[in-house]
């Protein structure tokens, strides 16, 4: 009995080398368990369900040959690809969840999410956030032709790598207070997330009982990925070959 978590890959075209580790992953190390999920920012940047690419079509099957497998997957949006929708579900097999979710993780019920809510102290960024999930503002966005939505893609995420080396660390890390309240609010005692890229597991004190926060770690360098069994929970990598 094994469930998987893994965020924060952004996978991109210009990065075969996590690609390669991705699908090495999906391809070995999904068989037999129960399932997988994805907590966000699986791509560097995703501006329609309608950008069939080469690439993203290479991704696509993999996903679909997990769930034709039998094997569910749930995905979580993260900040960079947000705009993940019904069709890519479709296509995929891969079930999205609301961006708090709790499930029943062998017996503890568990918070799981991007993480970019609990980041309150980048009020920035919560603000630029707000905007771009408004339904609106994605509709018209929609309308625009694929080739303009790229370019606008590639300006914002430019813009987000500048504005984020302007910024402290502690400013993009979570609000311990938020977590607490996160938790509080979905009264569970453990949280799975990621976007920090700070792999790691917190032990934490919620209203007197011991309570868990573990960060998923980032495909930068390796693969990394939380392997979740009944007996415990352990974060482990994966290296590029």
């Amino acid at each position: 009995m094994t469930t998987l978590f893994i965020a924060d890959l952004h996978l991109s075209a210009d990065r075969p080398d996590i690609t390669d580790c991705f699908l090495r992953f999906m391809a070995h190390d999904t068989h037999g368990i129960d399932a997988l999920y994805v907590l966000g920012d699986l791509f560097e940047m995703w501006i329609g369900d309608d950008d069939d690419s080469p690439f993203h079509q290479q991704i696509k099957q993999a996903f679909r040959a997990l769930t034709d497998r039998g094997v569910p997957c749930y995905f979580i949006h993260g900040n960079r690809d947000f705009l993940i929708g019904q069709r890519f579900s479709r296509e995929t097999g891969v079930q999205l969840l609301p961006e708090h979710t709790v499930i029943d993780l062998y017996g503890t019920p568990t918070l799981v999410l991007h993480g970019d809510t609990l980041c309150t102290l980048d009020e920035a960024y919560q603000k630029y956030r707000k905007k771009v999930h408004n339904r609106f503002i994605q509709w018209l966005f929609f309308r625009l032709p694929l080739r303009t939505r790229q370019n606008i893609g590639q300006k914002m995420r430019g813009n987000s790598h500048k504005n984020n080396r302007a910024k402290s660390q502690s400013i993009m890390d979570v609000t311990p207070d938020e977590v607490l309240a996160k938790m509080t609010e979905y009264g569970v005692h453990q949280m799975i997330h990621g976007h920090t890229h700070r792999p790691d597991v917190h032990a934490l004190s919620l209203h007197g009982q011991p309570a868990t926060r573990i960060v998923l770690g980032d495909w930068y360098d390796h693969g990394s990925v939380l392997v979740c069994t009944p007996a415990g929970n352990t974060l482990e990598t994966r290296d590029f070959q």
